[in-house]
């Protein structure tokens, strides 16, 4: 079980966090929550999908690493096979938490899972330095949590325009791996192409002007990675048939 503190330099002085890819680290994971400033990066990698929050019921962009859960194909013997990794993999076991200020107004404060398998004292890079300060590990980390709440807060109302707009419809995949074998991949949502082509001038000009053009196109282009995805489960497939034949 995951458990967070408010990150500090006396309880967490001797701090280690190892940034090796496996999964026995956590890094087994079949998708990530991504957003709109982060599509560019993604989609050159990684399919890109929305879902809907299970308790919320509000729309998440995630970047998809395989076709079922617990399966990431992007890990490798060697560590993640792939040039960008997503922000919400990168940042574990750090969070931001808010805590509440002296004049009642919530601070966004860095947390650790001191739990996590990537922390102890022995290996990794060191959080904090020799005398209290912040390492250049922790100064990367703090860069990268604030693009990722910045990222996150400006979710919300890039969906909102695209439901008002009716540019979101459910996306299902049943896929045939070469050895028969068949996958469904349902439950996740994508752009209505057909709808995007049919808005007039007037509302592309409003999604450019807000900035939401592009992640819509990014999405869009991601798709060219789901046959690659496939690819993926095909050679890991044969390759774990093959190493139990041996």
């Amino acid at each position: 079980m995951p458990r967070f503190q408010i990150l500090n330099n006396i309880d967490h002085k001797d701090l280690r966090v190892r940034i090796e890819r496996s999964a026995e680290l956590g890094d087994d994971q079949w998708y990530a929550v991504t957003f709109p400033a982060e599509f560019k990066n993604v989609q050159r990698h990684y399919p890109i999908f929305f879902i809907r929050h299970s308790e919320t019921g509000e729309f998440q962009a995630t970047a998809m690493f395989g076709v079922e859960k617990g399966e990431n194909l992007f890990l490798e013997d060697l560590g993640w096979d792939a040039s960008y990794i997503p922000l919400n993999i990168l940042r574990h076991p750090f969070l931001i938490a808010m805590q509440e200020g002296s004049e009642g107004q919530g601070e966004s404060m860095v947390s650790v899972d001191v739990e996590n398998p990537r922390v102890g004292t022995e290996h990794g890079e060191p959080v904090f330095l020799e005398h209290g300060g912040h390492s250049p590990y922790l100064e990367q980390v703090t860069s990268m949590l604030k693009v990722l709440q910045e990222g996150m807060q400006a979710t919300k109302p890039f969906f909102e325009v695209l439901e008002a707009l009716d540019l979101i419809e459910s996306f299902a995949l049943d896929a045939q791996l070469d050895d028969g074998s068949e996958h469904r991949l349902a439950g996740f949502y994508t752009i209505n192409e057909d709808v995007l082509r049919e808005l007039d001038g007037e509302k592309l000009a409003a999604l450019h002007q807000r900035g939401f053009l592009e992640p819509i196109y990014m999405v869009i282009a991601s798709m060219v990675n789901l046959p690659l995805l496939l690819d993926r489960k095909n050679k890991r497939h044969m390759t774990e048939m093959e190493n139990a034949g041996d």
